[in-house]
């Protein structure tokens, strides 16, 4: 035997220049067992719901061929390749990619061998999703889909984040949120049900509650902050200090009696107020107008 003959041969086959795949052909140099039982080792052994990994070969509109070393090649419909719909393949896999697809059917009425990458993908992301909830970690994906009472999340499978549930207020229009990456919380996990509920809020209460803690940490019983009325209750007003609100009861508004708060301050108005009190408990802070005081000096 030459030594062009010892040579190995490419592992796969070849691409045209319009992307189709001509599969290598086996010749006699490949061999150093029987004819039979090459290709008998060559071939994977296959069941439904088995999870494979192959190379893709092609991709047309409709469908996507993978080579996994069975007797035919592997076909995963548009639909099945994820979780999106109306997806471009081309968006989804490259000509040679290395992809994990699960087994449909070993045959359907066509002869085809379906596999689908969207429920490989799926099963997969229930298993990492299931540990990031015992865990209580986060998880994060692209916001592909509005629908009624909240969004879709891609996270390996579809997360739905309720409307009350994606900022610390409720969002009315969500439309903007679509195509941006967001990290949220688990809060409720059914596989049986298929169903996995995000909460971002809970992370941002979260975040929100540590800068809280350091700001009420930081914060000194007598000091001079300036604020901006939040909001006007019938037993005070709430200020705004820059990401932490504070209490003035009614009380502490002014030197003269007050029956009505909106008398006094409304909201947007800045004020200056003293810190009479840090609570750590209510977080809540006693705090009085500085201005009226000052005002009252000068007389």
């Amino acid at each position: 035997m030459s030594d062009l003959q010892t040579m190995q041969s490419p592992p796969m086959g070849t691409f045209d220049k319009d992307g189709n795949y001509t599969p290598r052909q086996v010749v006699e140099r490949d061999l150093t067992q029987p004819f039979a039982e090459a290709i008998g080792n060559t071939m994977v052994e296959l069941k439904e719901g088995q999870l494979v990994t192959g190379s893709v070969v092609r991709i047309t509109r409709d469908e996507v061929l993978v080579e996994i070393g069975y007797k035919t090649e592997g076909v995963i419909l548009s639909r099945e390749l994820s979780i999106r719909n109306d997806v471009d393949p081309n968006e989804i896999v490259k000509l040679g990619e290395k992809i994990e697809t699960l087994v449909l059917t070993l045959e359907d009425k066509e002869g085809r061998l379906l596999l689908s990458k969207k429920r490989a993908q799926y099963e997969r992301a229930w298993g990492d999703i299931e540990k990031v909830k015992a865990a209580d970690g986060t998880v994060e994906g692209l916001v592909i889909e509005v629908v009624k009472g909240g969004l879709i999340v891609d996270i390996g499978l579809r997360g739905f984040l309720p409307a009350s549930l994606v900022e610390l207020r409720r969002v009315r229009d969500l439309a903007p949120y679509i195509g941006q990456r967001i990290t949220a919380k688990i809060l409720e996990l059914d596989r049986n049900r298929n169903n996995v509920v995000l909460s971002r809020r809970t992370l941002l209460e979260q975040n929100q509650r540590g800068a809280r803690d350091e700001f009420l940490t930081n914060l000194k019983v007598g000091e001079v902050r300036k604020g901006r009325i939040s909001s006007v209750v019938a037993f005070g007003a709430f200020v705004d200090l820059g990401g932490m609100d504070g209490l003035i009861h009614v009380s502490e508004l002014s030197w003269k009696h007050v029956d009505n708060p909106t008398a006094v301050v409304n909201i947007g108005d800045e004020v200056t107020v003293k810190v009479l009190e840090v609570d750590m408990e209510r977080e809540v802070l006693g705090e009085r107008r500085h201005c009226y005081l000052q005002k009252k000096a000068q007389k």
